[in-house]
Order: C-alpha cells, then structure tokens, then sequence
C-alpha cells in the first residue's frame, strides 16, 4: 500500500478545509486559558500573521488542564468563564475555536461555543467520551495516546464515524520514550495517513519533558523550528503550536511553547517545504 498517496478525507471546519490537497493548516494559540484579554490579543496577533501568509488558521485554548502534573499547578478559568472566552475569541476574531473535553458531562456545553472537540491523548481509548463528543456533529480531534502505536489509532477513528460522524482529525504528539522525554517517529505520519483522516502534527507538546520540571513539564522549545519543518516535510495537513509573546511567563508550558514573534518566520519556512513536499500526498 501506498501509505503517503492514500485517499484521506477532508474535513470541514467552518470556511477551512483540512486534509487531501488542501493547504497547510495552523491550529495554535496559548495552551490554557489565562484570561478573555490575553485570549483576544494572542489571537489576534495570530491571525493578523496567518492572514498576512494565506494560512487557514483555528484558535486552541484549554479551559482546563485536567492533567496537571501538580495538583498546585494552574488549570485555567473552568468550564462556565472558558467557554465564554472561547466565545468572546469566535466572535470578535472570526475563527473557528478548538478546545478539549475531559468528561461526558462537559461534551454538550462545549459544542455550543467550540467548532472542533478534542479527545486529550491520556483519554485516546476512552469510549463514551469520544463518541458523545463525535454525536455533536461536531470535528473530533483525536490525540494519538502517548503509549499507542500510530496504527491502533484506527479503533479511535471507528468509534466517531461509526456515529456517522466522519469529521475526524488524528493528532501526533510524541511517544513515551520514558525517564521525562516524549519522541516523535516520523513514520507515524504516513502510516496515521493511511487510516483515512487528515494528520495534525503537535509539534510543541512532542516537546514536552513531561514532569521534568520539578513538579511541572519541562520542554525543548529550540527544536520547534526543525521539528515543525520535518513535520511539513512529512506531508501532514496541520501544525499545532502552543504559542505564548512570553513563554517564560505562560501559566502552562512554558518551556515548550512557541514565542509569538517566531511564528512568522516559521510559517514562511514551513509553507515553503510544504509546497515542495505536495507530491507526497497529492
């Protein structure tokens, strides 16, 4: 088989199209919540580039960081004051929002306000969270589980189109590699391709030195560049960033996020390996 040239689905998220010959998407923004200010301006400052470069571009923010590795650690607004940040980000900036839910009982208030419902990769094999998160009609993003291999992820993308629901992404984020490192195997691209849904590359959670930090994540944010360039290389459909104008003060990732004024640079490079990489998935 073919796993670079198989036919993938294409999936519509408002006036985007991510998947089969579309161009390169960006899914990036703050990776919690800290406020409806700091929300709106990071966003805007976002689109202002991807617009600039001709970049579809889809805000993300967490409204709670169910998953902390401290209990002490800032988990964000909440459910109630998330939602209506996200809101407030739609609205006032245009974009389609994505966000992740953690249980059932959240599923129904966050697709009100949020365009895609993202399945966190610790909850990538949890059933009824995933197909009540596929009944809304909403795009489900599956995050590959830290401890699956890029085929397993096929029983994941079975339990949302087997609600009829066929808006489905698949996410990379890294393999447990163990003693606090996470590694990326960038055959994991095509082989997630051949199940049939668009690819999306989390470059900066890849990043992640998970609970190396004395009670937080550590990260290797200078490799975001390279890795974000191999993943465009790979073909994939979106990058997902973590962006923050000062990650040394971001109340979640820090050390693996982004710095805004790198962002330009970094599309202009990927889209180029982009388009010259188009063979592989045209």
């Amino acid at each position: 088989m073919d796993l670079y040239n198989g036919r993938v689905s294409v999936v519509r998220i408002g006036d985007i199209a991510v998947g089969d010959g579309g161009p390169l998407v960006l899914i990036g923004g703050p990776c919690v919540i800290e406020s409806e200010a700091h929300a709106l301006f990071l966003g805007g400052a976002i689109a202002d580039v991807t617009r600039r470069l001709g970049v579809p571009y889809i805000f993300k923010a967490s409204f709670d960081k169910a998953n902390r590795t401290s209990a002490h650690s800032f988990r964000g607004p909440g459910l109630e004051a998330g939602l209506a940040v996200l809101k407030a980000v739609r609205e006032t900036l245009h974009v389609p929002v994505l966000t992740d839910v953690h249980e059932t009982a959240q599923v129904d208030a966050v697709a009100e306000v949020a365009d895609v419902l993202q399945i966190p990769a610790f909850l990538a094999r949890q059933t009824d969270l995933i197909t009540a998160a596929a009944g809304t009609g909403r795009a489900v993003n599956l995050k590959k589980g830290q401890f699956l291999a890029p085929a397993d992820m096929r029983h994941a993308v079975a339990k949302v189109t087997e609600t009829g629901n066929r808006r489905v992404l698949i996410t990379e984020r890294g393999v447990s590699f163990g003693y606090h490192n996470l590694v990326v195997d960038f055959r994991a691209f095509p082989q997630l391709r051949a199940l049939g849904a668009p690819v999306v590359f989390d470059v900066t959670h890849s990043l992640q030195l998970p609970g190396a930090g004395n009670g937080v994540t550590g990260g290797q944010a200078e490799y975001i560049e390279p890795m974000a360039a191999a993943g465009a290389a790979s073909g994939v459909d979106a990058l997902f960033l973590e962006i923050h104008e000062d990650p040394s003060r971001a109340k979640s990732d820090a050390q693996n996020a982004l710095r805004l004024d790198r962002l330009q640079p970094l599309l202009e490079r990927v889209l180029r390996i982009a388009e010259a990489a188009g063979g592989l998935t045209a």
